[in-house]
């Protein structure tokens, strides 16, 4: 049997748990609306510095069993990232991200405290992309599952280990070439997640995840793919005084190695992104 039969079975039973839960009540519930602007992101085998706005649809909640989260993304490129050969205007891209964590502490009513550690969990969950470009046009989707650490800190910080099993189906409008969905090597995730409060005179809070993902392999293409490091922080101030209504702040984005793309080969510094931004977000 393969890996990704393996992984399969597992991943759907975890997954249908979480979607089962909006029929039960939640104990907590976070959904909003973000925007996010910067000017300095950055596209594999692209040498340019390109704007995006993005739009995002965000939504957290935590239910008798354990946590969801849900996250949409639209993101509005300028002509340098263009949406087609020869074309003025930007690229256009959809992201989703889906993950539901079991909490065993909850599920199996026995407690797995230890030193820094509140619990344990299994996580498991979803990417998908579909992209309009020039070059790629991606359409992403992966699987993941794996254990996760939730440590006793205020707020929340977990971090999980989770198993990677993503495939893609390009297409070049350069050449009208569409390429048949391929998948890579299953590997490895080293994530982290968190939201953590602090304050300096005035209440912030410090959120944002960071992913170390091993080689995927090779891709579609035949080439090596390298190891990967994303990192997005942001500190966010409520500005309706402590309502969690109106938040802003500051974000900044560390991508070295952007999909798996070599910035010391030929995908170039367009595979190393390095994007301050800024955020707003309506929570509802």
């Amino acid at each position: 049997m393969s890996l990704k039969s393996r992984l399969a079975p597992w991943a759907l039973l975890s997954l249908c748990a979480g979607l089962a839960a909006p029929v039960q009540a939640a104990d907590w519930s976070d959904t909003y609306l973000g925007y996010r602007y910067g000017n300095k992101f950055a596209e594999p085998f692209n040498t340019q510095d390109i704007s995006k706005n993005i739009f995002s649809l965000t939504h957290a909640s935590g239910y008798k069993y354990g946590t969801n989260f849900l996250n949409v993304d639209m993101l509005l490129s300028d002509s340098k990232d263009p949406s087609s050969a020869n074309a003025t205007s930007g690229a256009h891209e959809v992201y989703v991200v889906y993950r539901h964590t079991l909490d065993l502490e909850k599920a199996t009513g026995t407690s797995f405290k230890a030193g820094p550690v509140r619990g344990w969990g299994l996580t498991a969950g979803f990417d998908f992309n579909t992209k309009t470009d020039a070059g790629y046009n991606s359409k992403k989707r992966m699987l993941v599952l794996g254990p996760t650490l939730m440590m006793d800190v205020p707020g929340f910080l977990n971090i999980s280990l989770l198993l990677l099993n993503e495939s893609n189906a390009p297409y070049s409008t350069y050449t009208g070439v569409a390429t048949p969905r391929y998948t890579y090597k299953a590997h490895p995730m080293l994530s982290a997640a968190w939201g953590i409060p602090f304050n300096v005179g005035i209440p912030l809070s410090f959120e944002g995840y960071a992913n170390f993902i091993a080689s995927k392999g090779k891709d579609e293409f035949g080439n090596d793919t390298a190891a990967e490091t994303n990192i997005d922080m942001q500190v966010m101030y409520d500005l309706s005084g402590g309502k969690n209504t109106f938040k802003i702040g500051l974000e900044y984005q560390y991508w070295k190695n952007k999909f798996g793309n070599n910035s010391n080969g030929p995908a170039g510094p367009g595979a190393f992104a390095k994007t301050p931004m800024i955020r707003a977000e309506y929570h509802f």
